[in-house]
């Protein structure tokens, strides 16, 4: 499993903190930034994280913002990506085996260390279950393509 995550300004401590967690896991990864709190525009580093697993440098994205929003949004404008922000362990369990969701948004003025960490580790852990799924993901493919689905 190689991991790619960045963070703007607002995310920034939180993904320092998740880049212990990622060690302690044994997970390596790769930081695009931002390296400081200094303010950044969260579509540059969106874009660099979102391209690294589109490309297939990476297999999973992790981005962090304030809200998580901004970041699944811009991260979304690259083909191949299905990025969503976590709400609950649930959603996202049901996100990568239903969705095979490849980048997770997380938002840091929301989500304590600790639920970043759990959904993480679910990200991280659950597989895509394919069958159904895989229809409805190649859907979204071909929508990426401007086929009608």
């Amino acid at each position: 499993m190689r991991v790619v995550l960045g963070a703007d300004h607002a995310g920034f401590d939180l993904k320092e903190q998740l880049k212990r967690f990622l060690d302690d896991l044994g997970v390596p990864y790769e930081d695009v930034g931002c390296l400081s709190p200094d303010p950044v525009d969260y579509p540059d580093i969106a874009a660099a994280v979102a391209r690294r697993v589109a490309d297939g440098s990476a297999d999973r994205g992790i981005l962090l913002c304030g809200t998580g929003i901004g970041m699944a949004v811009a991260a979304n404008k690259i083909r191949g990506i299905r990025a969503s922000a976590a709400c609950s362990t649930e959603a996202v369990a049901l996100a990568r085996a239903h969705n095979d969701l490849n980048v997770l948004t997380l938002g840091a003025r929301f989500t304590p260390a600790e639920t970043a960490r759990a959904f993480v580790r679910t990200f991280l852990e659950t597989p895509f279950d394919g069958g159904r799924h895989q229809r409805r993901v190649d859907k979204i493919s071909s929508l990426e393509q401007g086929e009608p689905s």
